[in-house]
């Protein structure tokens, strides 16, 4: 970990107050690798950092050779998965993503394939980036990014993605009918993505960062995990004066502990100066 405290998640160990942070971060050569810190979530102290990353690079021209970032851990049947975006240079984009994904064995993660797990399609055609992954009565749900299309010139947006959902029955094999749950609603937003979706009092809850000329966390409601409402003037986590998220905050990642929500999130580009976490007491 060169540079920057990029996209985060935290997975619980036991039922105690301490958590895995599995962070992204870069190496010398500005690829991101997600590497682990476990901290107590009580008083925030770190007790260890992983020396090495949890998952290396792919091979070379494999969808995830030039980097793996956006983790997102679910844990089912006794069995620890890890969906990742991988990383891919292009010659007239900058890059392409793609979802893959690892299984925890015997302490370490292995992909279980090498290529992707979302194959393009007539829908997602360009790329596919960070996802959120829940399991809810063996069904297993997913809101992915979805790019739908790069900018020509010099005066457009680098890139628009918006956020849409599929089905597995195994984590593996999805179904996806373009379902578009976040939609770009104005000509200065452009990019939306990171998920994550909590289910509270029956309701469905979604943080993600959207972005115009910075990143800002937003926020939705949903009756059924489909079909979302956005609110996004409910978050009430406002930028520092000066410091390291005086200008941006984005990639959270919402969990719960105990009576509160704990919010992981990255400051100012893209989390070049750093990770923090808020708390919202229920």
């Amino acid at each position: 970990m060169s540079g920057y405290a990029g996209s985060a998640y935290a997975m619980q160990v036991d039922q105690s107050p301490l958590f895995d942070i599995y962070v992204t971060g870069r190496d010398s050569s500005n690829r991101s690798l997600i590497g682990r810190i476990r901290i107590n979530i009580e008083n925030l102290e770190i007790s260890e950092i992983s020396p090495d990353p949890v998952l290396q690079l792919g091979q070379l021209g494999a969808f995830d050779e030039n980097g793996v970032s956006y983790p997102y851990l679910v844990r089912h049947d006794n069995t620890i998965y890890l969906y990742y975006t991988g990383w891919m240079p292009t010659k007239l984009t900058p890059f392409q993503n793609h979802v893959g994904l690892s299984v925890l064995e015997n302490g370490s993660f292995k992909r279980v394939s090498r290529a992707p797990i979302l194959e393009r399609n007539n829908d997602d055609y360009l790329s596919i980036g960070s996802t959120c992954v829940v399991v809810e009565d063996e069904l297993w749900r997913m809101w992915y990014t979805s790019f739908t299309s790069w900018g020509e010139s010099a005066d457009e947006h680098k890139h628009h993605y918006i956020i849409k959902y599929a089905e597995s029955n195994d984590g593996l094999h999805w179904i996806r009918e373009n379902k578009i749950c976040i939609n770009i609603q104005n000509d200065d937003e452009h990019s939306i993505c990171r998920p994550t979706v909590l289910k509270l009092d029956n309701k469905y809850h979604m943080w993600y960062s959207y972005k115009g000329e910075d990143y800002r966390i937003g926020y939705a409601i949903s009756e059924d995990g489909v079909d979302w409402v956005r609110k996004d003037e409910q978050v009430k986590l406002d930028l520092s004066n000066s410091g390291w998220d005086s200008q941006s905050h984005a990639y959270p990642h919402v969990f719960r502990y105990q009576n509160a929500l704990y919010m992981l999130y990255c400051g100012n580009n893209y989390g070049k100066e750093g990770l923090g976490i808020a708390r919202l007491t229920l």
